[in-house]
């Protein structure tokens, strides 16, 4: 139930500030309202829903200064999770990052947004991981609910050249790769910030199948 919620939410079928009524839901598909309400307070936790004391639950709509503000949080955190990142990546792990990478052409190929976001989040979580402090871990999970909403919803640097963006993933974790931790900062400071030299980044594109 919460994966269903989710997707229609990633997807916009429930659009910004569209009231998420869990009677309604649980008619629908014909199951109790148990599930529903479980699944709406994760989708709540995760930054997807508020509720609105005495009108119910609504898909919530991120401003331009939430947006800036997740931003300036971000860019700190991706620059130390990179430096540190470098200094410690095994074989191993760099092929975890390489499998996202192609999870995100594959998502690409067949014009999937939901997993090229899941994707994407899992690889800059995954980065996060790598680094191996826990403090920064933490520090990141309180964040990454709200990179999801805005992936979801209104994040205008998470359209255009869907491909290239893919393509820019590569490219970070061949700096990871290379070992240079200085130059691996600046590349994931630079993406979380959208400096990155992705084509028409900012153009409203959906993703091409190749």
């Amino acid at each position: 139930m919460y994966e269903l919620l989710r997707q229609a939410i990633v997807e916009g079928d429930l659009a910004p500030n569209d009231r998420v009524v869990e009677s309604e839901i649980a008619r629908r598909l014909g199951v109790s309202q148990a599930p529903v309400r479980e699944a709406v307070k994760q989708l709540a936790r995760e930054g997807l829903l508020v509720h609105v004391p005495r009108r119910g639950n609504f898909v919530v709509e991120i401003s331009a200064q939430d947006a800036e503000h997740a931003r300036q949080v971000r860019e700190p955190l991706e620059r130390l999770a990179a430096t540190m990142a470098a200094e410690r990546i095994t074989d191993e792990q760099l092929g975890e990052l390489g499998e996202l990478v192609d999870q995100m052409h594959r998502a690409v190929a067949v014009n999937d947004v939901g997993k090229f976001r899941d994707a994407d989040i899992a690889f800059h979580t995954r980065v996060v991981q790598i680094a191996g402090n826990p403090f920064l871990t933490r520090m990141w999970e309180v964040l990454e609910p709200n990179l999801r909403a805005l992936r979801a919803i209104a994040d205008p640097l998470f359209e255009g050249d869907w491909r290239a963006m893919a393509d820019e993933h590569g490219r970070l974790v061949s700096l990871l790769r290379d070992g240079d931790a200085g130059k691996a900062a600046d590349a994931f400071a630079d993406h979380a910030a959208g400096r990155s030299p992705v084509p028409d980044r900012r153009a409203r594109k959906k993703p091409a199948p190749r």
